[in-house]
């Protein structure tokens, strides 16, 4: 089996790290706006902002992306790990790439002293949440979202 290599994006990576986002959006049937996608990219590159990002590497080639980011936690006074994204290429599932990356934003989750990571999906998402299944059982929390102004798209997030 070829092995995964979780690494930060890189300039070059950008054509497909789009690519694969633009996927991810429309499995969320979010429309993939070039605008979004642009920005989402120059935050992976702003050392000010704070998401940050992986790509997965099988073979040589881009096949899957998370973005992760600080969460403050009230309950404990500290910071804990938020996975925002995560996408693989429908081409390759089955082969490990998920884990790898979770397995990689735990890790990083770890070096930053974030005590957890935490995460979302939505229901009828059955692979991903068989993947998500090995690593904690199913929060009993449920999630309410509410539109704020008319630009903000409350399904986005």
């Amino acid at each position: 089996m070829s092995e995964i290599l979780c690494r930060p994006p890189v300039a070059a990576d950008k054509d497909r790290w789009a690519e694969l986002f633009r996927g991810y959006m429309t499995f969320y049937d979010v429309p993939p706006e070039e605008a979004v996608v642009e920005r989402v990219w120059a935050w992976l590159f702003d050392p000010d902002h704070e998401i940050e990002g992986l790509v997965a590497e099988l073979e040589g080639r881009i096949v899957g992306l998370a973005h992760y980011q600080p969460m403050a936690r009230t309950l404990g006074a500290n910071e804990v790990g938020y996975l925002s994204d995560l996408f693989t290429d429908p081409n390759v599932r089955g082969r490990g790439i998920g884990r790898a990356l979770i397995d990689a934003t735990l890790e990083a989750s770890c070096h930053r002293g974030w005590p957890l990571l935490r995460w979302l999906t939505q229901e009828f998402n059955y692979a991903g949440r068989r993947l998500y299944d090995t690593y904690a059982p199913r929060s009993d929390f449920i999630v309410y979202v509410t539109k704020t102004a008319p630009e903000t798209d409350p399904d986005s997030g």
